[in-house]
């Protein structure tokens, strides 16, 4: 994974239930550099909002009870998202939690610019087919603890 040196912001997620913890990967773009955020819910149906974890004092429970940084946290714009996985296919398509925040978030952020996302999860996770509707974000790549693989059509 030597294009993790690519990225300037990088937001992970506080697992929820049996999601892959992003927090050791975090750790290593961290000491590349990297300056990490976590998302935000700030309403129900609204696309989350990055605010920075570096800096966080405290997590505080956002619109969906997930911890996060509070309103005091900057703001920023990741270039690497690093998105929880329930299931994945071949093709990179990405089942969540079913709220749609993240694929609603991730059409905001690519429409403004380039972002990379990067799904992890086990590799037992990996299914046939994911049921893909219009509004579904595809993953550039997805990490494992088999590896690492870039899905066709990846934006880099």
């Amino acid at each position: 994974m030597d294009r993790l040196t690519a990225f300037r912001i990088a937001s992970g997620y506080h697992p929820v239930g049996g999601e892959m913890d992003p927090g050791p990967l975090l750790g290593r773009l961290a000491a590349l550099g990297c300056r990490l955020a976590l998302p935000a819910a700030v309403a129900r149906g609204e696309p989350l909002r990055f605010r920075a974890a570096d800096q966080a004092r405290d997590l505080v429970a956002d619109a969906l009870g997930i911890p996060s940084p509070g309103e005091y946290a900057p703001s920023l714009v990741p270039d690497l998202v690093i998105a929880p996985v329930l299931a994945f296919d071949r093709g990179g398509g990405r089942l969540g939690q079913g709220a749609g925040l993240f694929d609603r978030t991730l059409a905001r952020l690519r429409s403004s610019g380039h972002v990379f996302v990067l799904g992890l999860a086990y590799a037992g996770q990996e299914v046939g087919s994911v049921p893909v509707g219009p509004h579904d974000e595809r993953l550039d790549a997805i990490l494992t603890e088999a590896g690492y693989r870039e899905f066709p059509g990846s934006s880099r």
